[in-house]
């Protein structure tokens, strides 16, 4: 009995009985782990540093500024309303780049009261936006959908692979079909 290593090549191998499907599609799955593999770390490593770089580039666009509350700040229903479960809403009054007043609403402190000061973070327009993420939340996001594209990218290439090689099987399965319709019969006739 062959081991699992001696089976692994069988279809690179000269036989009297190897058909060229198999060879065909031995390089085929060559070709398909090798582009998967490729295909999966070029994704996953551009993807991570373009979703880190889009966020550093939102970071470095924004500005805090402080703000006056102009009501009391709502509390949060519950603790578990989400990542910001910890911040309330209020409307802030800040004053813009061209000195005018403005007011919003935005995430403050919970329990703060009308009158307290709260820092806001503004875009280039001078419009409330929301906090932008730090560089270790940059880096871990691009990290996770780094990994997410690589994944995709990978699987995708293996199923277009697997679907070449399941080509060639029923193309294979096809011609044994034909080949038995011409030999199949002689094995009916017994002697003797």
């Amino acid at each position: 009995m062959t081991t699992g290593a001696g089976r692994r090549g069988w279809r690179f191998r000269r036989s009297p009985l190897r058909r060229r499907s198999y060879l065909v599609e031995a390089w085929l799955l060559l070709a398909t782990w090798t582009l998967a593999l490729v295909a999966a770390v070029v994704s996953g490593v551009l993807i991570a540093h373009a979703v880190e770089r889009n966020m550093n580039g939102l970071r470095s666009e924004r500005h805090t500024v402080p703000a006056v509350l102009t009501e009391d700040a709502e509390l949060p229903v519950s603790a578990t309303e989400g990542a910001d479960g910890d911040r309330a809403w209020a409307t802030v009054r800040w004053t813009g780049a061209d000195g005018a007043a403005r007011t919003g609403v935005a995430r403050v402190e919970p329990g703060s009261r009308a009158g307290s000061t709260a820092r806001v973070w503004l875009d280039a327009k001078d419009r409330l936006v929301p906090e932008p993420a730090t560089a270790d939340q940059a880096e871990l996001q691009g990290a996770v959908l780094g990994t997410a594209a690589a994944v995709g990218a990978g699987a995708a290439v293996v199923l277009l692979g697997r679907a070449g090689c399941a080509g060639l099987n029923r193309r294979r399965l096809a011609h044994w079909d034909k080949e038995w319709a011409a030999v199949g019969p002689q094995w009916g006739r017994r002697t003797g």
